[in-house]
């Protein structure tokens, strides 16, 4: 895109600690009060006790987080490897990442870490070879949990707009500075949300924000997106509205602006999938002029060439279809890469577009001119994840990114009129890639779909059953898991530890019929994908029941909370990471109502509500019933996805629970829904995630 707008070591030893089984059978939660509250859809009463947790200012929520924190610190504190863990995570942690170099006008910019810094550092090097920091997150804060969140240059490179993140917050900052001498010019826009900045020359930019809500910012419904235009010199107060509000209300709206700055594109749209696009001439002064109405596909531009403008699209191409169209003619949409039968994306460099296609989750790369003419097909390191390969017109030098499961990600430099690839950075990490093995298998769903699914784990492992598993997934969205190094992963696999990914529904793996197949009225196809996941791994003796841990964030979040609730006996440990976890009510919240197009919303249809209702974890944990171990994660600055939803699951997981499984929930403080984090808090989540799954599926110790 070229607009400006994530054991060997030590022996495990099975056994279940006696210490453990008593800490268990008398755990005594936190109080958590009830509060009678009824709801009525479509004659149906539902009853909400925990209804009081969503408002996150009132007094007696905060000191139910307090002690439930409290609760959560003094369990783990009771696991003996918790601390050997956090050091392995550490030490393997602590290796020089550097980022794929950039140029903005007379600088070459990236991105290095030195190894344990809270964020990122921005360095950038000029034609004399001297090289300096451009930007230091780590000096935003003093704990690390500022970051920065988005960075655009204007089409010189002699002014930038940076935005930065405080405690994981979607609500941003901008501040802009004379690129060549990093002095801070006009004040700081505040308050912007879901935006990027786009650049008009050296007049000013583009940037997107709500209202700011009454009540809660962290809670309060925002649904309204407006774009301004900031005129370098002046006020934010007297920001020119571009579009927006009730005249012409869209939940998510951005502006790009085309290199050769002769184009504005305006993208705006209603739910996750689906936009409108709207284009404006600046040199034929024209006013915008609709290319895409209405939320049945979606489009986006790639890039322009004189009068023709370049797209990727899914009309009438479910893999994804590259077409250009001339702005005088722009209704004749030409196909410059026909759908195929993998799933295409697109990026430019070097006067080249290169057609990134995923075949069962996998890259392969094509090299073609801008009429589609095959250039090279790129020969890739291996079987994994490809991406990059984006620049000006004029740069020649590329770069790309490849990684799996069991390779760091390792960065190349690309000749893009020769096709010579060299390593660039290959990072060094304490991590072996020949120790492991990383296959893909295809297993059968319940309604007889064959999904692909990653399994890494470490050479001469013996199928027993017996082997700690962590099964983990997305399933919405149409989001792809391809193949991606973590050292976290990388210490659970050395220690002993199965890594499974599967590829299910609701996701973008197989194009549109992949991710409609998972949402709406089919969305427990995506739990059906996971559960039969599980039973695979555990029919081909991976793993068994007493070894399996479910994992998954945001969606994926509701992916195991939804699983462990229809299959409380399919695994021993769960993880339901920052979820959507209130079927009934998350529309209702911050920017959710943007999710209706993958759930549908309970206000729909009676059918909708029933079908909601039949699988929401928090409306579907039962007495009696014995529950996975379950550490529940969320953060107290989560605005995408609010706490309630973990602060209502935890508290009926806490008050039904059956058995001596424990239910814990982990809030981070000063953190949102993941991005941003600092590297301490990052290690600290994980540390605590596999001690706690290695805990409760009986490791007595680590030598």
């Amino acid at each position: 895109m070229k607009f400006k707008s994530l054991f060997s070591i030590f022996a495990m030893t099975i056994a279940i600690p006696a210490t453990s089984q008593t800490m268990q059978k008398n755990l005594k939660y936190p109080e958590t009060k009830k509060i009678a509250h009824t709801d009525t859809y479509f004659g149906t009463a539902v009853e909400d006790p925990y209804r009081w947790l969503e408002d996150d200012q009132a007094a007696d929520t905060k000191d139910w987080v307090k002690r439930e924190a409290d609760f959560t610190k003094d369990y783990f504190t009771k696991i003996p490897f918790r601390e050997e863990i956090r050091a392995q995570l550490k030490d393997i942690w602590n290796y020089e990442k550097i980022g794929a170099p950039f140029k903005e006008g007379n600088y070459t910019y990236f991105y290095k870490n030195d190894g344990l810094q809270a964020q990122s550092v921005l360095y950038r090097t000029d034609k004399a070879n001297k090289t300096e920091v451009f930007l230091d997150p780590n000096k935003f804060s003093t704990d690390g949990t500022t970051s920065l969140a988005g960075i655009s240059f204007n089409k010189k490179g002699n002014l930038v707009a940076y935005s930065i993140s405080e405690g994981g917050s979607d609500w941003n900052k901008i501040i802009i500075l004379n690129a060549e001498n990093k002095e801070k010019i006009d004040e700081t826009i505040q308050d912007v949300k879901f935006s990027g900045t786009a650049w008009l020359g050296e007049k000013g930019f583009f940037y997107s924000s709500y209202d700011k809500p009454k009540g809660s910012e962290l809670t309060a419904k925002t649904d309204t997106h407006k774009v301004y235009f900031h005129e370098l010199g002046t006020k934010q107060s007297v920001d020119k509205l571009i579009i927006g509000g009730e005249k012409f209300k869209r939940r998510y709206m951005g502006i790009a602006v085309s290199e050769d700055q002769r184009f504005e594109f305006l993208s705006a749209s209603v739910a996750t999938n689906g936009n409108e696009l709207y284009v404006k001439d600046l040199k034929n002064n024209t006013d915008f002029i609709p290319l895409q109405t209405g939320y049945d596909f979606n489009t986006n531009i790639i890039d322009t060439k004189g009068d023709f403008i370049y797209a990727i699209t899914d009309k009438d191409a479910p893999n994804m279809r590259l077409v250009k169209f001339n702005i005088n003619n722009p209704t004749v949409w030409m196909d410059v890469i026909p759908q195929s039968e993998n799933v295409l994306s697109v990026s430019t460099g070097g006067g080249y577009i290169f057609a990134n296609y995923m075949k069962d989750a996998l890259t392969t790369i094509n090299q073609l001119d801008y009429d589609g003419k095959l250039i090279r097909k790129i020969s890739l390191p291996g079987k994994g994840t490809a991406g990059g390969f984006s620049g000006k017109d004029d740069q020649k030098e590329l770069y790309y990114s490849f990684t799996n499961y069991i390779t760091p990600g390792t960065t190349f430099k690309f000749n893009a009129d020769s096709g010579k690839s060299e390593v660039y950075q290959k990072p060094k990490v304490k991590f072996n890639p020949e120790d492991f093995v990383s296959e893909q298998v295809f297993y059968t769903s319940k309604d007889g779909t064959k999904i692909p699914m990653m399994i890494s784990y470490k050479k001469g492992l013996k199928m027993n059953g017996k082997n700690p598993t962590i099964l983990y997934s997305y399933g919405g969205f149409n989001i792809s898991l391809t193949p991606a190094f973590s050292v976290v992963n990388a210490i659970w696999m050395e220690n002993g530890g199965i890594y499974a990914v599967p590829n299910i529904r609701g996701g973008g793996e197989y194009g549109k019929k992949w991710h409609d197949g998972g949402i709406k009225m089919n969305k427990k196809n995506v739990f059906e994908d996971f559960i039969a996941a599980g039973e695979y791994l555990q029919k081909n003796k991976y793993t068994s029941k007493d070894f399996m841990a479910l994992s998954g964030r945001s969606n994926g979040g509701l992916l195991v909370g939804a699983t462990m609730t229809m299959r409380p006996d399919l695994a021993k440990v769960a993880f339901p990471g920052v979820g959507v976890l209130d079927m009934l009510r998350y529309n209702k919240f911050t920017a959710g109502a943007g999710w209706s197009y993958d759930y549908g919303t309970a206000e729909d249809s009676k059918e909708m509500f029933e079908y909601l209702k039949s699988y929401s974890p928090v409306q579907n944990v039962k007495k009696g019933v014995c529950y996975p171990s379950t550490l529940v994660i969320t953060s107290d600055h989560d605005d995408r996805v609010v706490p309630a939803h973990s602060f209502k699951f935890a508290a009926n997981l806490q008050e039904k629970q059956s058995c001596a499984n424990p239910v814990l929930i982990r809030i981070e403080t000063n953190a949102g829904h993941g991005a941003g984090k600092s590297t301490d808090q990052v290690i600290g989540e994980n540390s605590d995630i596999l001690s706690f799954a290695l805990y409760e599926m009986g490791i007595k110790k680590l030598k």
